[in-house]
């Protein structure tokens, strides 16, 4: 009877309830693991290096569990790319602690640079973003930095973007997550990391594709309609891209 009532309210709104058919038409059983490509290839499910790393963001993220895996994979594959890897808007530290206990595993001598105000949003401009000033509010760098740790690796750089930027002109950056949302920080982001980033190395932007965050799309096309290169949309939401030259 609900699902009945529900369909009927989504048809008013010309939406219909459709079954996720299974993406592959054979028998997986025989494969290792084959649950995972039901109803939809979904690795992040497996019980391999990748869980324990999550179990360590998942209390403290919003990055859901397929966005982290991307950002995990990026991080393996940025440990052979000179420079440190950074990120940008850390909130209340979760994939700043997985990327810390990644780099402390695998005995990389990469630094991860961190920065937030760790006070909520700064400004925004309302003709391009929804987020306001003050959202994320519920963080504070000391509950950060004590649920990170791996204070050997880690610098942390709290205030706003670009100013907690100064004094780092000179550096390499192998890997960049962005997830601070807004046009203008965005931008900001890219002036700066995207000069400095080394031949290989990556940007991931967590909220490219996502309908809250329009000023992050926004800014992302805005720099590289500029540049030779293209941003990859994934189906996570997140936006990649890849420097191949310098």
């Amino acid at each position: 009877m609900i699902k009945k009532i529900i369909a009927s309210a989504l048809d008013r709104l010309g939406l219909q309830v459709r079954r996720i058919r299974p993406s592959l038409a054979f028998d997986v059983s025989s494969i290792p693991e084959g649950e995972l490509y039901r109803p939809l290839f979904s690795p992040w499910l497996a019980k391999g290096d990748f869980r324990p790393y999550y179990d360590l963001a998942a209390p403290k993220t919003l990055v859901s569990p397929d966005r982290c895996y991307v950002l995990y994979t990026l991080v393996r594959q940025a440990l052979n790319i000179s420079g440190d890897v950074w990120e940008c808007g850390v909130y209340k530290g979760g994939t700043a602690a997985m990327i810390a206990a990644l780099l402390s595993d695998t005995k990389s001598s990469k630094r991860l640079y961190l920065f937030d105000t760790f006070e909520g949003m700064p400004e925004t401009d309302p003709e391009k973003d929804l987020h306001k000033k003050g959202d994320f509010l519920d963080t504070s760098l000391e509950a950060v930095t004590q649920y990170i740790g791996h204070d050997n690796l880690c610098v942390v750089r709290k205030g706003f973007i670009p100013d907690t930027f100064i004094g780092l002109e000179s550096e390499k950056i192998a890997l960049a997550h962005i997830d601070v949302d807004i046009y203008k920080s965005i931008l900001d982001c890219l002036n700066f990391i995207w000069p400095r980033l080394s031949t290989g190395g990556f940007i991931v932007f967590d909220d490219y594709g996502f309908p809250s965050c329009p000023g992050a799309r926004a800014a992302v096309d805005d720099f590289f309609r500029s540049e030779i290169c293209i941003p990859l949309c994934l189906s996570t939401g997140q936006a990649l891209v890849f420097k191949s030259k310098a």
